[in-house]
């Protein structure tokens, strides 16, 4: 440890006789971290950057698929409950029929839609194609006006199908002579326990619906259990999936997936998520650019560090294909589309992507894009038609054969009260389920909500800013740069004059590195007891503690993106939270106390105050290698009592994987031993 604190060229003594605890950064001047630059939204920039080899990526991809299950709130994967399910009110049409469908994705939580199948009869199973609608939902009309329009500029070519695209497109691939599933976002259509505008335009909090009890949607509590409208969509997904491939007609293993915009985004996870689909095509959201306006296409934790192409690409090596629109999708060609052609290029398989540009349509999944998947699936599924495939006309649904519920099939109940048994049975499962993790499945996911491990020693960089000889001790002002993240800590350590004993303590506090000092600006009474008995002192403002604060205040909210709707996805689908961002700077430091290479100390003890215990146990869980023992008091503390995900100590899937207890399990598990107060 006295390599760490002291430089090997001859010291420059200084006094520093104010009455504070000492800067690192001019007085003024806030640390030039990449962090306190403004968070990012869904409109940033998200572009996929390949990794250089295959192993690389097979790792990359592994972490992101539990990032993906974790968000979705499917870690670990929950056992499939009876899907019940019920088909009826079958209608024909010229080389196709049409029949209603509902089934349980959950125990009383209804998935509907329509289910196509071709009319020509063959010898053997079909293969079979789920579409995801996307936003409209699957009854989306265009006027007449319109789809004369449409027809015009070459977008459809039947005035009477074409005004469905939605359904044209599940009614195409029918008599193509695949089995079709046409399901309903939630909110939409049938799907109506959960409703359009709780899932689709959901704007203010509920106080009503925020508690450790009766909970719903968007609250604390449901982000606190990673419950989300997004992570319903793809367990709904999934299970539509299941029942595709259980009817007796369908080959399960010749499925392919296709949506449109949001159908594309659950395409996308569906794909990210389940190998059973062989082929698929996520229209109109694969880019670089806007990665999902709805409240139902962002949850907490998706999306940070990644975006949409390269979830994509966790496809891979399957088939997948995909258009660029006059949408946000317009850079794919250049921006998007070069980096998934290099990704199937480390499979060998750069011919299994595909990307056409129809940049002269707006945002869409019309007539010619819907051209190109048929010629995708004609590839890739072994339909063995001959080409070009043309779509027919044909006679659309009426209201009456579209709906779902009627008097023999009455819709189920939905509401508030629905919501609310929801997410209390969810919880119940989750928590019978985490329940069985074992510590390294545990400790996996929270370093998926943590979203970092520890850097190497190597990897922190110390910037000496000043050196001081005090009254028995020596007092260090230090800056580490954890270059690759673009972030700065402002250190402060304290080396004893007498000899060291091999022991070093990291002194955590709300209040940040100031802690080590009283009033007098002279180290506290416990700071001068660990000093007088040969033990080094390390303090440090983790983010948005002490110089990272223009005003000096601790915050009492953290930082959300700019968005009139209080959705926290908006904000932690694409950044870190704060307590996240403070358990990366434990690890931090941590990883520079602890690695030193000429002189590591034989001891390292962390102490923590009440205002930030939380924090370090959180990165002593996931990351204590190193640490012998810790006087981490969190008092009454618990993640269940937070009441907004503005809270600094808000951290997504906090109580699903175990709150607290889990914590200190964790780290208890990895030999530090927990002991009372400061010394």
């Amino acid at each position: 440890m006295k390599c760490i604190l002291i430089p090997l060229c001859a010291l420059a003594w200084a006094t520093l006789t104010v009455a504070e605890a000492p800067r690192v950064f001019p007085q003024g001047q806030q640390p030039d971290d990449i962090r306190l630059k403004p968070l990012k939204d869904l409109n940033g920039h998200f572009p996929f950057a390949v990794p250089k080899t295959l192993e690389a990526w097979k790792a990359r991809k592994a972490d992101l698929q539990l990032r993906v299950a974790v968000a979705n709130g499917l870690y670990p994967m929950p056992p499939k409950t009876p899907l019940n399910a019920v088909i009826h009110g079958k209608v024909h049409r010229e080389g196709f029929s049409a029949e209603k469908v509902y089934f349980e994705s959950l125990p009383g939580f209804f998935v509907t839609g329509i289910l196509f199948r071709p009319m020509n009869k063959i010898e053997g199973k079909r293969p079979a194609v789920l579409c995801p609608h996307g936003h409209g939902g699957r009854l989306q009309t265009h006027s007449e006006s319109a789809i004369l329009n449409e027809i015009k500029i070459g977008a459809e070519k039947h005035k009477e199908s074409g005004r469905m695209p939605k359904v044209a497109r599940a009614a195409t691939l029918a008599r193509l002579g695949n089995v079709v599933l046409l399901f309903d976002m939630i909110g939409y259509a049938d799907s109506t326990q959960l409703s359009y505008e709780l899932a689709h335009r959901f704007r203010t909090q509920r106080p009503a619906m925020e508690g450790k009890k009766n909970w719903g949607l968007y609250s604390a509590q449901a982000e606190l259990r990673l419950q989300s409208i997004m992570g319903l969509q793809t367990w709904n997904g999934i299970r539509a999936l299941d029942f595709l491939a259980n009817l007796p007609d369908v080959d399960p293993k010749r499925i392919a997936v296709t949506g449109g915009s949001g159908g594309g985004t659950q395409t996308i996870l569906l794909g990210a998520l389940d190998d059973r689909p062989i082929a698929a095509f996520p229209n109109g959201m694969v880019s670089t650019s806007m990665q999902g306006g709805c409240t139902c296409e962002s949850c907490c934790l998706l999306r940070v560090g990644t975006g949409n192409v390269e979830l994509a690409a966790l496809f891979a090596p399957r088939p997948q294909g995909m258009t660029a629109a006059n949408d946000w999708t317009k850079a794919m060609m250049s921006d998007g589309y070069p980096e998934l052609q290099q990704l199937y290029e480390l499979y060998g398989k750069k011919e299994n992507v595909f990307c056409v540009d129809l940049t002269h349509f707006r945002h869409n999944y019309n007539y010619v894009s819907r051209s190109h998947m048929y010629h995708w699936f004609n590839r890739h599924m072994s339909w063995g038609l001959n080409e070009p495939i043309v779509e027919q006309d044909f006679k659309l649904l009426s209201p009456e054969e579209h709906a779902v519920w009627n008097e023999k099939h009455p819709e189920p109940p939905g509401g508030e009260a629905f919501e609310r048994k929801l997410t209390q049975w969810i919880a119940d499962r989750d928590a019978k389920l985490v329940g069985k993790l074992s510590n390294a499945e545990l400790r996996r996911a929270w370093g998926a909500l943590i979203g970092r491990t520890a850097p190497a020693y190597k990897a922190v960089a110390r910037e000496k800013v000043e050196e001081a000889k005090r009254d028995g001790y020596l007092e260090f002002t230090d800056i580490l740069r954890l270059k690759a993240h673009g972030e700065s800590l402002p250190v402060v350590s304290l080396y004893p004059l007498k000899e060291w004993n091999g022991k070093a303590v990291l002194v955590l506090s709300g209040k940040g590195k100031s802690s080590l000092y009283g009033a007098d600006g002279k180290p506290t009474a416990a700071v001068r007891a660990h000093l007088e008995a040969g033990i080094s002192v390390v303090g440090v403002d983790l983010f948005q503690q002490g110089e990272f604060l223009k005003d000096g205040k601790p915050l009492a909210q953290s930082r959300v993106v700019k968005n009139p709707r209080e959705f926290a996805g908006y904000s932690f689908a694409y950044n870190h939270t704060l307590f996240a961002r403070r358990v990366h700077d434990v690890m931090t430091v941590l990883a520079w106390v602890r690695g030193f290479e000429s002189e590591k100390p034989e001891h390292i003890r962390v102490e923590a105050d009440a205002d930030i215990a939380p924090v370090a146990l959180a990165a002593l869980a996931v990351t204590g290698e190193g640490v012998s023992e810790a006087a981490v008091g969190v008092g009454r503390f618990a993640f269940i009592n937070l009441k907004s995900y503005r809270d600094p100590n808000f951290l997504p899937g906090a109580v699903k994987y175990g709150d607290i207890k889990a914590l200190r399990r964790l780290a208890t598990a990895q030999g530090i031993q927990f002991v009372k107060g400061a010394k």
